[in-house]
């Protein structure tokens, strides 16, 4: 008979296979290039990165995905240890680190966020941990940002998903929509969104029930998903969201200072798809648009209203 998974275990195995699927570095690598969020989110978290560089020479990217910023910090001639649970997307990072002159530069570690034992303390100048993946770690969370600090000598700085931030998906199944660059791109989830757009938005029925436990509780997600890993599928990760005092006091009760919150995409999401394209679309408006979305997103008022992560910079030590 086969073992069922506890629930420490569950959200860990089916991360495992969500960011498993073969397809899964190429797809993500190309996100830049497919969604207009993730170009406003990651121009958000590369401006507050290099604005934190001084004195680093060591860098431990937790969850580096396809190596958006760990192949970045090697082109500064920091040393990154480049640590994720999937290995499609290691094997992209490698290859991207490879044309861009700098895998001497880059350590690959497969593993998971819920063990970071192998690494000793304060061992790294920088910890870095962005697009969410800490939130995947429900319910082991918490200890897994205690782990990250651990390991940070000088910096850490973590993207999580935030509550109030995600709490509109519930309210608007179409939400993606607003951020397809280009809705013939060749990708399965655009191709998906555009030919189901309006049967989503048809078939839509508000659930006060979930909102109400999602802004109580954090958890997007539960025994749907986990029934789909049982049946053998691949959905969506159980994710735990923050509200911002308490990523804010989670970080100072590990003895982090001076942090910092801001919501990367709190400013986009107020604006349509057609007004975004067009500011892709122009090199100068574009610049101007990705300045001034960091200076408003960067305010503390709006930090719990970013797009999708809510983040935080601080000093450790």
């Amino acid at each position: 008979m086969n073992r069922q998974p506890d629930e420490k275990d569950i959200s860990r195995l089916i991360a495992e296979r969500q960011w498993n699927l073969p397809d899964k570095g190429e797809l993500e690598s190309r996100r830049e290039a497919t969604y207009i969020d993730d170009i406003i989110q990651k121009s958000h978290l590369e401006r507050a990165l290099m604005e934190r560089l001084d004195g680093v020479r060591t860098v431990f990217d937790g969850g580096a995905g396809c190596g958006r910023f760990s192949i970045l910090l090697a082109r500064q001639g920091c040393q990154v240890t480049h640590f994720d649970i999937s290995q499609p997307m290691i094997d992209k990072a490698r290859e991207l680190a490879a044309e861009a002159g700098v895998p001497d530069r880059i350590t690959f570690v497969k593993g998971a966020l819920e063990d970071l034992t192998a690494f000793a303390s304060r061992s790294f100048d920088l910890v870095i941990s962005f697009d969410a993946p800490v939130s995947y770690t429900w319910p082991n969370q918490e200890k897994v940002i205690g782990e990250l600090v651990r390991l940070a000598r000088k910096r850490i700085m973590l993207s999580v998903s935030s509550r109030l931030g995600s709490l509109p998906y519930l309210a608007n199944p179409a939400q993606k929509c607003q951020f397809i660059l280009d809705e013939q791109a060749d990708d399965p989830f655009v191709r998906w969104m555009t030919a189901h757009r309006e049967e989503l938005v048809q078939g839509f029925r508000f659930d006060r029930t979930q909102a109400d436990r999602v802004l109580e509780e954090g958890l997007m997600g539960g025994e749907e998903e986990i029934a789909a890993y049982r049946r053998g599928e691949a959905p969506w990760c159980l994710t735990y969201t923050f509200l911002p005092e308490e990523l804010q006091q989670l970080l100072e009760g590990y003895g982090v200072k001076n942090i910092r919150l801001a919501g990367p995409g709190a400013y986009a999401r107020t604006l349509p798809r057609e007004i975004l394209v067009k500011l892709m679309a122009d090199p100068s408006q574009k610049a101007d648009f990705l300045d001034f979305c960091y200076r408003f997103d960067s305010n503390p008022a709006v930090c719990g209203l970013g797009k999708d992560n809510l983040l935080a910079t601080g000093d450790v030590g």
